[in-house]
């Protein structure tokens, strides 16, 4: 069973004491959410949990499946922080006795990425692979917590999506073309989903980088991510992912 490991010096929350106004500002975003962080092993919870509670969050913990079980029926719970590897999660797959159903943000180990599946009977749900950066988990919070307020494509989600031969289940977080399941890691299926809600549409680097991330990370690193994804989708067919030089990238057809 592994910890969900994290990146180091710069995942180590801020001192509060040597902080300035506007950085408190910039970090007190929670906005008071409660926030449930289910993660066994003990350093690597508080190191979530302190780092939350900087952002602005109201956070409590639970190291087992029991525990986190426990605490939903306690109060409502906007957000779980999940490790996939905490003890007992698998149970709560059942977990229908809770009246209310909480956004879920997994650590994953990436060869664990193929089998996900609905946990918590979660809405929305999302996921970052180890070892968890801190920053990323912050920007998923954000993303997910935005709930149906925001464009189309985080709002509720139907069993599948599809264009032409592409499909994306997000029940499994899976997605294939035609026949062949395409092996997308979690950055690649959120810009998949992306290109495919907002389909025949340029969408700037910018605009998807937000998306993505949750921040802007430059050129390099979304023509990258786009490279990768259009050799997994469109390997066996006719092109689905275009470039539209100067402006960003659509998904459709040519004709």
């Amino acid at each position: 069973m592994s910890a969900p490991r994290l990146e180091s010096p710069r995942t180590v929350p801020p001192d509060p004491r040597v902080l300035d106004g506007g950085e408190r500002r910039r970090l007190a975003r929670g906005g008071g959410e409660h926030l449930l962080v289910a993660v066994a092993d003990q350093a690597a919870a508080e190191l979530l949990t302190v780092t939350l509670e900087l952002a602005g969050y109201r956070v409590a913990a639970a190291d087992t499946g029991a525990g986190v079980a426990r605490r939903l029926t306690e109060r409502p719970y906007r957000l779980v922080v999940a490790d996939m590897d905490l003890p007992g999660l698998a149970e709560l797959e059942g977990a229908g006795a809770v009246a209310y159903r909480p956004a879920v943000l997994l650590l994953a180990d990436c060869d664990e990425l193929p089998g996900l599946v609905p946990r918590l009977g979660a809405v929305e749900r999302d996921c970052v692979t180890k070892p968890v950066r801190i920053a990323e988990v912050l920007a998923r919070i954000q993303v997910l917590l935005r709930g149906t307020g925001v464009p189309e494509d985080t709002r509720p989600r139907a069993a599948a999506l599809h264009y032409a031969d592409l499909v994306l289940e997000d029940v499994t977080c899976r997605a294939r073309r035609g026949g062949r399941v395409l092996d997308l890691t979690p950055a690649e299926y959120r810009l998949l989903r992306h290109l495919l809600v907002n389909a025949r549409t340029v969408l700037s680097k910018e605009r998807i980088s937000r998306h993505v991330w949750g921040e802007f990370r430059g050129d390099n690193a979304i023509e990258q991510l786009v490279s990768r994804l259009r050799r997994k989708v469109d390997r066996e067919g006719p092109a689905l992912i275009h470039t539209r030089r100067g402006f960003g990238y659509w998904l459709g057809g040519t004709s």
